[in-house]
């Protein structure tokens, strides 16, 4: 989901918050999946870093062998 999706959904959660209404489960459960997409994105972001570490890890222990 991106952004947009999930500024949508948080401002009509507001919004329904604003008019005393109760949300309805379908617009929980968006906002539900747009927080743990972005959990994921967070997620798989460090994973890339840890891998470029690793990566370059495995150039600098090259290198150390070659000499």
């Amino acid at each position: 989901m991106n952004k947009f999706a999930v500024a949508c959904a948080a401002a009509a959660l507001m919004g329904l918050a604003a008019c005393g209404e109760k949300p309805a489960a379908e617009a929980n459960n968006a906002t539900n999946v747009a927080v743990e997409n972005v959990a994921n994105a967070v997620d798989n972001a460090a994973n890339a870093v840890d891998n470029a570490a690793n990566a370059t890890n495995a150039v600098a222990n090259a290198s150390n062998a070659a000499h």
